[in-house]
């Protein structure tokens, strides 16, 4: 892949023809202070990817871009932290909907992002000392007969070819911006992200099923994210704050 744009906006970008994981990749060179705030690694072909709840993620060479970039300017508090990958999320769909127009690209609860209703993007976030690496994979040129799932899309699945130096500057620069609001306000209220997330948040307003730890699952309208970024789902008029679990929407978007 060829990101002179992307490169221009990373503090230090290596593109992989091949890798097993490029969360991996940045986690082993954490340590090394020569990887700046928003250093990244992104391959189109990446063969041993991981998501959430430790589920693999894999694609055809070629076919969908993994991003992972170093955060080292992060806010003190835990708490303001937890919101890095709705952030993640909210920049991602902002770089995604650019080059999606009149498509309804949005956020679902914690870290997807959907096109038409569809996953076109997961979002992993992992702490790795007093940083934290978020990991993004985005199908780009998955055709209809590649996607692993009915609800999965791709760019050339919705018939658009993906810009993915484009894609990927844009993110960065989101990313980076609305990290810096956070930090500089220390609360995802008063810096906007809470409003942020809020408006692109496809989640709330539906019914979901959440799929809890310890085999338990909570039905109800999800109808809101609260000030620490958890998920508020009613169920028969009582509010349940999730902080973790999968999420389906139980009808579309």
């Amino acid at each position: 892949m060829d990101l002179p744009i992307a490169a221009e906006v990373a503090s230090r970008l290596l593109v992989l023809d091949e890798t097993g994981s490029t969360n991996a990749d940045l986690r082993e060179r954490a340590a090394d202070s020569g990887w700046s705030h928003l250093s990244v690694i992104a391959t189109a072909n990446q063969t041993a990817g991981r998501g959430r709840l430790d589920r693999t993620w894999t694609a055809p060479d070629g076919t969908a871009v993994a991003i992972s970039v170093l955060l080292r300017r992060v806010p003190e508090r835990p708490a303001a932290r937890g919101w890095i990958p709705l952030l993640a999320g909210v920049a991602m769909t902002d770089a995604v909907a650019a080059q999606l127009p009149g498509h309804d690209v949005a956020l679902k609860w914690p870290n997807d992002v959907l096109v038409d209703g569809r996953k076109i993007c997961g979002i992993l976030a992992e702490v790795v000392s007093d940083a934290v690496i978020v990991g993004t994979g985005v199908n780009t040129a998955m055709t209809d007969a590649q996607l692993p799932v009915p609800t999965a899309t791709s760019f050339a699945a919705l018939g658009a070819t993906a810009d993915v130096d484009r894609l990927l500057a844009d993110y960065l620069r989101r990313l980076d911006s609305l990290l810096e609001a956070l930090v500089s306000s220390g609360d995802a209220v008063s810096s906007g992200l809470h409003d942020a997330v809020t408006r692109r948040c496809a989640t709330v307003g539906l019914p979901v099923r959440v799929m809890l730890p310890g085999d338990r699952t909570l039905e109800g309208v999800a109808t809101g994210v609260d000030h620490d970024g958890l998920l508020v789902v009613d169920v028969d008029g009582a509010s349940h704050a999730v902080s973790a679990g999968d999420v389906v929407h139980v009808r579309p978007v």
